[in-house]
């Protein structure tokens, strides 16, 4: 049976059962701050396993998309080495939100398994918690499993918890026995870890509630989460022992062999850069994009192992890009949202691709300096920096160094790790979210209509703690059970405004969700006390909320304008929309050129002088995107979505604050455009009045322009390339003079050129030259004196410039590198290069003499 049809079946069962289908959500969790990607198909629903949410149905089922590659789920390096390791993971489930519990979850699992999947059923082991009397009593009397298959489990390996406190509750799993022919023994027992007993379903019973005593007390409406991977089920259907073995794999394997050129399929290098190339184009198709930080960083790693795994197998020339077509096909008709995007995945791994051999380039001349110095060990601050800075692979740090005898400091590259982590979490937008703990009713929001409502104080909070009330003078956070301020979402910035009441005025710097459907209003009380209980009227700043819905209307207009003059493979990547300017990130391969930039700008002030009305709706969500409406980047949707829509030009989904008219806009102009990442362009723009402000400031600066060229405006362009022609000119004129001096001087000092051991070594300064005369000078002694070994110096503004050069048949002995480094340590400098040249500079001119010196003892010595 193949994953595709495993899929269907299992999805088409439940929904027999009266279960909705959710379609996968993103690998990057909606509005989870605590999630660095969705790890487990239950993430789409924490909320409403936390009573934060509440969806139409009460029965879901779906195929969730994961990755496991960062932070605690991190299975990368086990990846191609193990049965059963992945990045990239299918999960199907099915839940209960307060509906059935373990009766109906164990019954239904049962059925699909020995059912729709005929698996024997002799062949099937369960497992409960030790203290689960209630499942164990469902196995045996009415599933009828024999007791000798069923075993209790005492650990915390069948007792699930999402944290130190909250929903909890035991497990119950499901496990194949492969045969007595494979190794391993029973769930439990010493040797469980072979590969005979393999789980493939587990079934989470959120049964209580743990308080922060660790007490348990039973959840009013129990709930199920249940899980089973894809790929290990499919393993079973197909009678194998791998994962990779699986018809998915097998297809991606061999795609692999095919572009690295490897003729061996059992190779584990094979099986990195099938695994990772699922992980890499799902995520790419998601909206991340390869850094050096957050997601972007471990989509890098990840990248970067799968061509090196590449290298391994002989292929040095980018190949990783061509696997998406493959994976398209194989995974296209599950996922739609890879087939769309099939082209901007293959631009941004190939972009990456292109990098990674800069990266080598790059990488190499800082490693070689490091491993040049004399030290056996390779400092763990010089690896970490070759990998934060330079994206350069850890293991192949390390092969470097061992074929140098030369070991490395892992332990201190493990620490810069930690301390970066460290800093990525303290710079993290969730402030205002930490340590503020809200079990209230949730709070409703009437901004759509008015910017001024009466509300009442549900909770406060000073210092991320609770309190009754808060006095003149003191920052808080305040929660409504009604308010006109929108929270920040969807990349638009939180309302600001005030909160009066009777006793005092709170006024509100900014407004942000603590938790879904919570809004936590964050300011300082300017004058007099609030509490908790007291009525306030909450006032939204009218002119910043004006402002920042000019901007926020206007990037639906950019959307749809940038689709039109790119194309329609353009997709929103980010956004941050206030009351001062907006900006827009976008997929697309290559800058924007300057007729495209002004043709989106024209696109969209079209469309703010037609006027059109700005509709909104609620919809299905469903029914919104089969209408062609574009959603968001990030954002997280439930079942009933808002549509916006501005005339036939632009449709969205989207729960921000906008304009009533496009024309309320009134002027749209581009200020900037630029790379913020691999496949990522960004546009920042700016409307209305501050549009019409910069316009008349560039005019400005342009008449003072040509006022300094005394010409009239249109002219000034034309005159001023006239200038710089003449300075070019010049520049090139003055280029000859310095080298023809070097010439000059290169004929007198040649002279000066000792030769020790047959080897011509000339070490001297020269006057009144700058870094390039000082290479082409460089250049010139090697083919006159060939064969010899050259350092040329020269001071100028108290700094030092050097160069170092050694010709071709000196360079298995002596190397510009190591010589550089030795004469630049004497000048207050360092430097490095390649074997046959190198440059340096250095602080202390005073030394320069003495260190020229130095170089035939140098010399002498390392021949």
């Amino acid at each position: 049976m193949k994953s595709s049809e495993i899929r269907q079946k299992f999805l088409e069962f439940f929904e027999a059962h009266g279960h909705t289908v959710v379609s996968s959500s993103p690998l990057v969790p909606g509005n989870d701050p605590t999630l660095l990607f969705t790890n487990a198909g239950m993430v789409q629903f924490k909320d409403v396993f936390l009573g934060q949410d509440k969806r139409p149905y009460v029965r879901a089922v779906s195929a969730q998309r994961c990755v496991r590659a960062g932070g605690k789920h991190n299975d990368l390096e086990n990846v191609g080495y193990t049965a059963r390791h992945h990045t990239f993971f299918e999960m199907l489930g099915n839940f209960s939100f307060g509906d059935y519990f373990k009766r109906n979850a164990i019954l239904f699992a049962w059925e699909f398994l020995t059912g729709s999947l005929s698996i024997p059923r002799d062949k099937l082991w369960a497992t409960v918690y030790a203290e689960d009397d209630e499942a164990a009593d469902i196995w045996l009397n009415e599933i009828g499993i024999a007791p000798s298959r069923l075993i209790r489990i005492a650990t915390s390996d069948n007792f699930w918890q999402m944290g130190d406190t909250g929903p909890c509750g035991p497990c119950s799993e499901i496990f194949y026995d492969h045969g007595p022919e494979v190794a391993g023994g029973p769930p439990g027992s010493e040797d469980a870890d072979g590969d005979r007993y393999i789980e493939i379903w587990n079934l989470v019973f959120m049964q209580y509630n743990r308080d922060a005593s660790g007490k348990l007390h039973p959840l009013p409406k129990p709930s199920v989460d249940t899980g089973m991977g894809l790929e290990r089920i499919a393993a079973v259907m197909q009678q194998v022992h791998s994962n990779y073995e699986i018809d998915l794999f097998h297809s991606l394997i061999e795609a692999a062999a095919r572009v690295t050129g490897a003729q061996d399929l059992a190779n584990n290098s094979l099986k990195v850069v099938a695994d990772h190339i699922r992980a890499c184009a799902f995520l790419i198709t998601d909206g991340v994009i390869p850094g050096n930080e957050g997601r972007g960083y471990v989509l890098r790693r990840i990248l970067r192992r799968a061509i090196r795994h590449g290298y391994r197998l002989g292929q040095k020339q980018p190949f990783f890009h061509l696997l998406v077509d493959d994976l398209a096909d194989a995974m296209g008709q599950a996922y739609p949202e890879l087939m769309a995007a099939r082209k901007h995945v293959t631009g941004v791994i190939r972009q990456e691709e292109e990098r990674f051999a800069e990266t080598l380039e790059n990488g190499m001349e800082v490693l070689e300096a490091a491993l040049s110095g004399g030290n056996k060990k390779l400092s763990g601050e010089v690896v970490f920096r070759l990998y934060d800075t330079f994206g350069f692979p850890v293991d192949l740090t390390a092969d470097i160094a061992r074929e140098r005898d030369i070991t490395v400091d892992m332990a201190g590259f493990e620490i810069c790790m930690t301390q970066q982590r460290d800093r990525a979490r303290a710079s993290g937008k969730f402030a205002m979210q930490a340590g503020l703990e809200y079990t209230g009713q949730p709070t409703e929001f009437y901004g759509y209509d008015t910017l001024q409502h009466e509300a009442r104080i549900l909770a406060l909070y000073k210092q991320g703690s609770r309190a009754d009330f808060v006095e003149a003078g003191e920052e808080a956070v305040v929660v409504l059970d009604q308010t006109p301020f929108y929270a920040e979402s969807g990349g638009q910035a939180g309302d600001s405004g005030e909160l009066l009441s009777g006793n005092g005025t709170f006024i509100v710097k900014d407004t942000q969700k603590i938790q879904a459907g919570v809004f936590g209003h964050a300011g300082v009380l300017s004058s007099g006390r609030i509490a908790v209980g007291d009525r306030v009227i909450a006032r939204v700043d009218q002119i910043a909320r004006t402002s920042t819905a000019y901007n926020h209307s206007a990037t639906h207009l950019l959307h749809a304008a940038l689709r039109q003059v790119l194309g329609n493979h353009v997709a929103q990547k980010g956004s941050l929309v206030d009351a001062g300017r907006l900006r827009f990130d976008f997929s697309h391969n290559g800058a924007m050129q300057v007729d495209e930039i002004r043709q989106v700008e024209s696109l969209v002030n079209t469309q703010i002088r037609r006027n059109h009305e700005v509709a909104t709706q609620l919809m299905a969500y469903d029914d919104a995107v089969k209408q062609g409406a574009m959603a968001l980047f990030g954002e997280k949707y439930g079942d009933t979505v808002r549509v916006v829509a501005m005339g036939d030009f632009s449709t969205e989904l989207c729960g921000g604050t906008h304009v009533n008219h496009s024309g309320d806009i009134g002027f749209f102009r581009i200020v900037a455009e630029s790379g913020v990442a691999a496949g990522i362009r960004r546009v920042e723009a700016l409307t209305g009045d501050a549009a019409l402000a910069y316009t008349q400031q560039q005019e400005l600066q342009l008449q003072q322009v040509a006022d300094v060229l005394k010409a009239a405006p249109q002219e000034a362009a034309l005159k001023l390339s006239q200038i710089l022609d003449n300075v070019r000119q010049m520049e090139k004129e003055v280029a000859a003079l310095r080298l023809k001096l070097a010439g000059m001087q290169s004929s007198s000092l040649i002279e000066q050129a000792r030769e020790i051991k047959g080897v011509r070594v000339l070490a001297t300064a020269l006057e009144n030259v700058n870094a390039k005369t000082l290479r082409e000078t460089l250049d010139n002694f090697k083919t006159r004196l060939k064969p010899c070994v050259v350092v040329l110096g020269t001071t100028e503004g108290g700094k030092v410039a050097l160069v170092a050069g050694v010709t071709d048949d000196l360079t298995n002995k002596l190397k510009a590198g190591d010589l550089i480094n030795f004469v630049a340590q004497q000048v207050g400098g360092k430097g490095g290069g390649r074997a046959d040249m190198a440059q340096a500079g250095g602080t202390n001119p005073e030394n320069l003499p003495q260190a020229l010196a130095s170089v035939f003892r140098w010399v002498e010595q390392n021949l």
